[in-house]
């Protein structure tokens, strides 16, 4: 009996192997897809903004895309970060620029403290071992309490957190004030495709779809 748990162990243990190799394969095919089409850049920047529009970016990580978006744009951006250490660096990148704001917590369905593994721009509350805890506010009350009646865009990279959010924005009908939805949706949450396909099926509602690489970046147009 001991040698054939052990035997089912060890299939069990080459299927997974096997399984993860598998997904980092299709992975890296569609991040080459996306840069592909992108010309080799990291973010897609190719918005109707102005100077006195709004751009939320959720996952500011460093900062890099929001350093992006302002410099060709101009325009205002409020930059999420939640992580201590990287709201740091952002903050000491852009002190004196008083049109980005750095929020050192991030956006989600409800106001709660998490914890969250470090792992670099892939840090997650939804994988890995905790690491730090982190402050989560309600994206609605936010948005309401900064009296912003318009979002010219969101970027929405957040580890898994994406799936609750998107939700929470559609269910309080925030969404209908975001013009463009850029988002990155992460397959190793729970039952991700099924939620992601109901997410989108619900922002077809309110947005038009405008470019997908499934489960590296797409982004959703306000229709009008």
């Amino acid at each position: 009996m001991k040698l054939v748990a052990r035997f089912v162990e060890a299939c069990r243990y080459y299927a997974y192997k096997r399984a993860r190799k598998r997904n980092r394969s299709i992975r890296k095919q569609r991040v080459q897809a996306w840069y592909d089409m992108n010309g080799g850049k990291p973010f897609c920047l190719d918005y109707d903004l102005r100077a006195d529009s709004v751009a939320f970016d959720l996952g500011g990580y460093k900062g890099d895309w929001t350093f992006a978006v302002f410099e060709k744009y101009g325009c205002r951006v409020h930059c999420f970060e939640p992580v201590r250490r990287f709201a740091d660096e952002i903050e000491k990148r852009f002190a004196g620029n008083s049109s980005i704001y750095v929020h050192r917590f991030g956006l989600a369905e409800a106001d709660k403290k998490i914890g969250i593994s470090l792992a670099e721009n892939s840090s997650s509350a939804f994988k890995g071992k905790r690491q730090e805890d982190i402050s989560l506010v309600r994206a609605a009350d936010f948005i309401a309490g900064q009296s912003i009646s318009r979002i010219d865009l969101m970027k929405i990279n957040i580890e898994g957190g994406e799936y609750d959010l998107l939700e929470h924005l559609i269910d309080s009908g925030v969404i209908g004030a975001i013009a463009d939805v850029q988002v990155q949706f992460h397959d190793f949450v729970p039952h991700a495709e099924k939620r992601m396909e109901e997410i989108q099926r619900r922002l077809s509602e309110t947005h038009e779809l405008t470019w997908q690489y499934k489960f590296i970046w797409e982004n959703w147009k306000l229709k009008t």
